[in-house]
């Protein structure tokens, strides 16, 4: 196996020390995940349909984001070539066994959040000691 994997936009790394790194370039980030979960529980969605759903991302961001997944294999795009204009988007079968890396942090964020919140507090609270 190749010890040095360049994902775009990475420094070369080894395997085993940035495979979690490698994996939330692709799956990870502000958009990426929301998108992927809201086209897994919409099923198939049009793309001004997953615009109203993501009200904050603007049009450039969301369709940056969707040619990422796109290339990655993650998301579906279909252009239906007639007027007026519509482009659906679904998952693909790569795109819903990544369902199981976002079910394993979502369980851990659960299990979790209340523990990093105190830890927050605590921290911010140590730095209003010192300021």
């Amino acid at each position: 196996m190749d010890k040095n994997l360049v994902i775009p936009g990475s420094e070369p790394c080894d395997v085993d020390a940035c495979a979690v790194r490698d994996t939330l370039l692709i799956i990870g980030g502000k958009w990426k995940n929301i998108i992927m979960h809201t086209v897994h529980n919409q099923g198939t969605i049009r793309f001004n349909q997953l615009k109203k759903s993501l009200p904050d991302i603007s049009q450039k961001m969301l369709t940056q984001q969707l040619k990422e997944l796109e290339r990655d294999g993650l998301i579906k795009r279909v252009d239906y070539e007639k007027m007026p204009p519509r482009v659906e988007y679904s998952l693909t079968d790569l795109g819903i066994s990544a369902g199981s890396v976002y079910k394993t942090i979502n369980v851990w964020h659960k299990e979790h959040l209340e523990t990093i919140n105190n830890n927050r507090r605590k921290y911010d609270e140590s730095m209003t000691d010192q300021g």
